[in-house]
């Protein structure tokens, strides 16, 4: 889906870039912009913003008297000899916060003899406190459960818990239910202001903070420093969807400290920690080396296996073979929920093409075969590419109870869609969600992404509701993917330099985005792609191209990757505007860019000469008022008493009235440089659908290439002509590729094509983006 470039408006002032220089001792000109663009403008707040070292951290206490509960239940189970169980979660933020608690409460209770922890299972259990998993915590006699990264809405299970005598102490970070839930103590950051430094925290920040309280309470029992914990505070904090602000930001940036330890073996302190970053080849230095590194490997565990409690033990055990081992299977993990995911992508996009989407302003799909393990990302995924939150279900038909009761088969009535939802353009998705919850079996989450599920017969009337529910909020005609570019650079720009400029900012995050750069006017050579393979050399169905990127400032290409796209798709012929991501590659140790979007170069050089000239065609049959509003007089002006049947033809007959001028013949010329390089893109795309057996509308292929009906069925034919050929089934168009030495350039129909696209560009840029104010002299044509 075509997607809409944000440009920034807000220029710093040479004042707060002399600021920012001066704090960080260096060129940091492309840093200025961004901290002002991202409202950072503080000079007396940067450097702790910039530097951990000089940041003020917010002390447990803030948390007030449900800390203190927390506490004295902790002391006085520890002083009982009573069992405590961690209850967490199985995704990376709650495994960390798991292991958190299970490091840190292990200071203070021996553990798997006082202290034990459970995962739910993602398949069987989903998010969240469950019944059938209390009565067998209540079997094993624990009295104090401490959940983490989950229970703020758990009323129904927190009150089955006490029936069983059983405390809760809560430690979460989701949204809050309208009362205070019957627990012992609830630690969660949403009981205080947006503005106040903790608000942010992750599940495993706040469980950190429960075990500093510890700390801080009984001094003088722990034998491991609690800086030790910091890494996998960092592990959680970036691989969840928060907001790396305040408190947030200062424990990512220590916790990466304490991280780039574990791959040095004299410091390494965390045998599975170490071996996961070999495996994905990076040095725990990087924020990214945890967002694609190590995150993914953690979260694939359960998205494939259901259950993912042995990653508590990879995390935290210091048995180094047995870490090596569990580390491989979490790599093999994420190999396969790679080949999941995109697989489910492309079953998601085939039902897209069934959908009105000027209608769908909250895209809900279900299917009974998609595993529910990759529904989340595949939800975000569709999110950013359509412009629309997205919720995607499969279906849960369990034969047993709350209490985990086995009963008969399910009616239909009783059958469950469960899934992952996830949001874009800045809606609140928690909030669209609840707004449906009288449908809902249950749901959780917050303003980015929720998990939830429903009776299968209500999914009807929650897709209507909650599309509903958000176009009384939203024009869904413009609801479409923004990508906000952050700086304009040259190929020349991009390495070493800018790289260690833009790297002070890190780590970045929700709030803080790795920065999109837009190169202009570049263009592309030598792009390959290839089938990524896991551990065991076993090819993946993952794909990536790789290619050289190069533009006038600079006589040697830069490289870049483009992740989950095929050489066809990188154009290899004509200029183009692209939008890119620049990173280090620890693997091939150099720089290079992480290719976002890219399209057609509306600024090349040659329409530059031509646009930034002071000229207007004005068809006057169309546009008589014009005549009173020209800022040269008639006579000064030329008149045509035909309309030529050509645009061209005006710039070659008409040079002498616009006195040698030559920038509308460079102006036409950019058009047919431009019409060159959407052929090409069309043919991509026919060779793409052909080898893929994926289908297209005619509105999408418009929308990608803005093509005009005219255009489009000129293209069809030229396509028809060199072997491609068209079928149109219903509204979608399948494309065969007739032969495979093909040549572009030997086609009857192609110089009709390249000349409407010509003309139709041409007309475009003189009609609507050159404004009347900047006239100097009018070409008036009279018919």
């Amino acid at each position: 889906m075509k997607e809409k470039w944000h440009l920034p408006t807000s220029i710093a002032p040479w004042e707060f870039v002399q600021g920012v220089q001066q704090i960080t001792g260096r060129d940091s000109k492309y840093c200025a912009q961004l901290l002002w663009q991202r409202g950072i403008r503080d000079l007396d707040q940067l450097p702790g913003f910039l530097d951990a070292a000089l940041y003020q951290p917010t002390n447990a206490s803030a948390f007030g008297m449900e800390m203190e509960w927390a506490i004295a239940r902790l002391k006085q189970a520890r002083d009982r000899a009573e069992k405590v169980t961690i209850w967490g979660d199985f995704d990376a933020d709650g495994i960390t916060s798991t292991s958190v608690l299970w490091d840190g409460l292990g200071q203070f209770f021996p553990q798997h003899l006082q202290l034990d922890y459970y995962i739910p299972n993602r398949m069987t259990e989903s998010h969240g406190l469950n019944c059938p998993g209390i009565a067998r915590l209540g079997s094993a006699e624990t009295k104090l459960i401490v959940t983490c990264d989950t229970g703020s809405t758990n009323l129904e299970e927190i009150a089955y818990a006490r029936s069983l005598g059983i405390e809760i102490i809560i430690t979460d970070h989701h949204t809050l239910p309208d009362t205070r839930p019957e627990v012992t103590a609830i630690i969660n950051p949403r009981y205080f202001e947006q503005s106040h430094p903790l608000y942010n925290l992750s599940g495993v920040a706040v469980a950190y903070k429960l075990v500093e309280a510890l700390y801080e309470a009984l001094p003088d029992l722990p034998l491991q420093p609690i800086e030790n914990l910091l890494d996998l505070v960092a592990i959680g904090l970036i691989a969840d969807l928060v907001e790396l602000k305040g408190d947030c930001r200062y424990l990512a940036q220590v916790g990466i400290q304490q991280l780039r330890k574990q791959v040095n073996p004299a410091t390494m302190t965390r045998p599975g920690v170490a071996k996961l970053l070999d495996l994905c080849k990076r040095n725990g230095d990087r924020p990214t080396d945890i967002s694609f590194g190590l995150g993914p490997r953690i979260n694939a565990v359960s998205r494939i296996h259901g259950d993912a409690s042995f990653c508590v033990e990879l995390l935290t055990s210091k048995d180094e073979q047995r870490c090596n081992y569990l580390a491989e299977e979490a790599e093999l993990a994420n190999a396969r929920r790679k080949s999941l995911q995109k697989d489910t992508i492309k079953q998601v996009t085939k039902k897209l093409e069934q959908l009105d989407l000027s209608t769908t302003s909250v895209i809900v799909l279900e299917d009974p075969q998609w595993q529910g393990g990759v529904l989340g990302l595949a939800a975000g995924q569709i999110a950013q590419e359509y412009g629309r939150p997205t919720v995607l279900l499969s279906r849960d038909v369990s034969l047993k109870d709350s209490l985990g009761i086995a009963r008969n088969a399910p009616t239909p009535h009783e059958i469950m869609a469960r899934g992952s939802a996830r949001s874009v353009n800045g809606i609140d998705l928690y909030q669209l969600v609840k707004s449906q919850s009288n449908l809902l079996h249950r749901f959780g989450g917050h303003p980015f992404a929720a998990g939830l599920s429903l009776p299968l017969a209500n999914l009807d009337l929650f897709r209507e509701g909650i599309n509903q529910q958000l176009r009384q909020q939203t024009n869904i005609a413009e609801m479409m993917p923004q990508i906000d570019i952050d700086l304009v650079v040259t190929v020349a720009d991009l390495g070493e330099d800018l790289f260690k400029e833009l790297r002070q900012l890190e780590p970045y995050g929700m709030g803080n985005p790795v920065p999109k750069l837009l190169i202009k006017d570049c263009w592309f050579k030598n792009p390959w792609n290839k089938n990524i393979q896991d551990n065991r050399g076993q090819k993946i169905e993952y794909i990536k191209t790789t290619f050289q990127i190069g533009d006038d400032s600079s006589n040697q290409g830069f490289p870049g990757l483009w992740w989950g796209h095929y050489k066809d798709e990188i154009p290899v012929t004509g200029k183009w505007d692209a939008i890119a991501e620049l990173d280090f590659n620890t693997f091939s140790k150099r720089y290079e860019i992480r290719l976002v979007t890219l399209g057609l170069a509306a600024n090349d050089s040659s329409r530059n000469s031509a646009l930034n000239q002071t000229h207007q065609l004005i068809d006057r049959r169309s546009t008589p008022q014009v005549l009173d509003n020209l800022e040269v007089p008639p006579e000064q002006a030329s008149f045509l008493q035909q309309c030529p049947d050509n645009w061209g033809k005006i710039c070659r007959e008409y040079q002498q009235a616009l006195k040698g001028d030559r920038s509308l013949v460079l102006a036409y010329e950019a058009a047919s440089i431009d019409a060159m390089a959407i052929w090409q893109q069309l043919v991509g795309i026919a060779k793409y659908l052909s080898r893929t057996q994926k289908s297209v509308t005619k509105s999408q292929i418009q929308a990608k290439l803005n093509l005009s009906d005219r255009a489009f069925d000129l293209g069809l034919k030229a396509l028809s002509d060199v072997g491609l050929t068209a079928k149109l089934q219903g509204n979608q168009y399948y494309f065969d590729l007739i032969t495979n030495n093909i040549d572009i350039n030997s086609n009857n129909s192609l110089d009709s094509f390249l000349s409407i696209i010509q003309e139709e560009n041409f007309q475009q840029q003189y009609f609507y983006q050159v404004p009347l104010s900047t006239i100097n002299q009018q070409l008036l044509v009279n018919n």
